[in-house]
């Protein structure tokens, strides 16, 4: 197959890269389309400023009819490489049809783009910052993802390592059952964690009545992931875009913000009704129908997503989550939620996988990144 792969330009070619991947897999039953116009917006620099650290191209591949094969994105994030002290480019995005060419020729082109700045390794899938999609998945192909996890079929990984990549990091999903009651080991923790620490639940129950913790809540989150792999500290423009992303979603009875003596923010957790099934139905679109699909699944659901949590390293390992999952265990149980599905977490984080130690939870999904030494 001859493979002509074309740089992005215009805006009309970034509606061509988010709707490939949702005709690629349209008659998939897993696939979960992503809103195009949401994507749309992701890449572009006045609407998102993940661009205020990062410099990314976008690329599209083509057949010899002139018919989209694949796509890629090549990033590099200059905040992560001053924080590792590294060279990294990064891809991501990627998605193509059965065939080692259309992988050869996308990942050469960001290879060249990666050296042409004066790169030295590349990695992914990754995205702009740590909350874009990450990862190839590679278990898990018979489960539907979280809108936040993308499905790909199967014969990605053998193609990417045909290139000459090899494995860097993994991520994993779990699927926890939300009991019908706080645990006796958590219910026992409650009261010594909030005589023995001076913690709190914080009370609202508006959202707007949220927007005071707000500072707190991303400066505790920026403190609880500056050792993860990928992550770099946002600023308060990418805060505050991520707040928007969101808060329109939000449900102050699934939000729990844990506060000590001083009123400081030590711990968060932020559940969302899970919006895949609600995604599928509306096939990558809003309107005329899509935000329908979407209210209906956010009032009525069984499955919440654990869209984030986090606990200041200083205060984990010390019941914290217990008294966090006082409140929200009661509201999900209370409005019919059974489901709890963790979104991609690295695989060696075992702080937050210990959050779901002391509750009935299974594996389910797994996905991965690569790496390559460039020559």
């Amino acid at each position: 197959m001859k493979v002509t792969v074309k740089e992005i330009t215009s805006h009309r070619g970034l509606r061509k890269f988010v709707h490939f991947p949702n005709e690629l897999y349209q008659d998939n039953p897993y696939y979960v389309p992503q809103i195009e116009i949401i994507d749309v917006n992701t890449f572009d620099p006045q609407k998102n400023r993940a661009f205020e650290v990062c410099d990314a191209k976008f690329w599209l591949a083509y057949d010899e009819n002139d018919k989209v094969v694949g796509r890629i994105a090549g990033i590099i994030n200059h905040r992560y490489n001053e924080k590792v002290g590294e060279k990294i480019c990064r891809f991501g995005w990627i998605d193509f049809i059965d065939s080692q060419e259309v992988v050869k020729a996308l990942l050469d082109t960001v290879e060249s783009f990666a050296r042409e700045n004066g790169m030295d390794q590349i990695e992914g899938p990754d995205g702009l910052l740590e909350f874009d999609v990450t990862g190839v998945l590679v278990d898990g192909f018979d489960q539907i993802p979280t809108p936040y996890g993308k499905y790909n079929d199967p014969y990605y990984e053998p193609r990417i390592l045909a290139e000459g990549y090899e494995q860097s990091t993994d991520y994993v999903e779990f699927l926890i059952t939300i009991p019908e009651t706080l645990p006796e080991k958590h219910a026992r923790l409650v009261d010594i964690v909030k005589e023995r620490y001076g913690l709190r639940q914080a009370e609202f129950t508006k959202k707007k009545e949220i927007l005071p913790y707000l500072d707190g809540v991303f400066e505790c989150m920026n403190r609880c992931y500056s050792s993860l792999h990928g992550f770099s500290e946002l600023s308060k423009g990418q805060c505050d875009d991520l707040l928007k992303s969101f808060f329109g979603f939000l449900n102050p009875d699934y939000i729990s913000i844990i506060l000590n003596k001083e009123d400081k923010v030590v711990g968060f957790g932020v559940l969302l009704p899970d919006l895949s099934r609600a995604m599928q139905k509306a096939k990558g679109y809003l309107f005329p129908f899509g935000f329908t699909h979407i209210l209906k699944a956010l009032k009525k659901n069984d499955t919440m997503d654990a869209l984030l949590i986090a606990i200041l390293p200083e205060y984990q390992s010390k019941g914290v989550n217990s008294l966090m999952f006082q409140k929200l265990i009661h509201n999900c149980r209370r409005d019919g939620f059974t489901k709890l599905e963790s979104t991609r977490e690295l695989a060696d984080n075992f702080a937050v996988q210990n959050l779901w130690s002391k509750l009935e939870h299974k594996q389910h999904k797994r996905a991965r990144t690569y790496k390559k030494i460039l020559k």
